[in-house]
């Protein structure tokens, strides 16, 4: 992952990983956002043997469970296909003022490019066993509760509480493991 300096030593293993973007800029506030999210996670389960185990999109992070074939392949793929996506729609939208952001703020080494939507790396933790799933899991579907958005966490529509709760959400969701 990049100049990271967390290391992903099991990589067909569950990983919980967090993709923030670059100097926590909010993204994620408009419905089109979050669906190039979905449609990459999509393809990936379809491309990559992507599992995925638990998810939640803030405005400007994401944190998700999930194993690949090489998950550090699938995580490199994921934030290299929903940048470009999601800064094309913002030059689409015509959103100067985060675009501007995203200039301003790229890593001095990203010469080739003219914006960083994420900051590099994926924070990758191994999960271990069944009670670190579980509290990753729940750490997860707790964090729009923690920050004050809905009073449970099954009302995050951006999230899987949802699906652990019986109720269809926005993405396939693998919850066995």
């Amino acid at each position: 992952m990049g100049r990271s300096r967390y290391e992903i030593c099991e990589p067909t293993h569950p990983h919980f990983v967090t993709c923030t973007i670059l100097h926590w800029i909010p993204i994620f506030t408009r419905v089109e956002t979050t669906n190039i999210i979905f449609e990459s996670l999509k393809y990936l389960q379809e491309t990559d043997n992507l599992k995925l185990y638990a998810y939640v999109i803030l405005e400007n992070h994401l944190h998700l469970v999930v194993s690949s074939d090489d998950i550090g392949k699938s995580m490199r793929k994921f934030k290299a296909h929903t940048a470009k996506e999601i800064l094309k729609l913002l030059q689409d939208k015509d959103v100067k003022t985060i675009l501007e952001q995203l200039a301003f703020y790229k890593k001095a080494h990203k010469k080739e490019t003219t914006y960083q939507l994420w900051q590099e790396g994926i924070q990758p933790k191994l999960i271990k066993d069944d009670k670190m799933m579980i509290e990753r899991i729940n750490y997860i579907h707790q964090n729009p509760v923690k920050r004050g958005y809905v009073d449970e966490a099954k009302f995050w529509r951006y999230s899987s509480a949802r699906d652990y709760e019986g109720v269809n959400g926005l993405i396939d969701v693998c919850r066995v493991w």
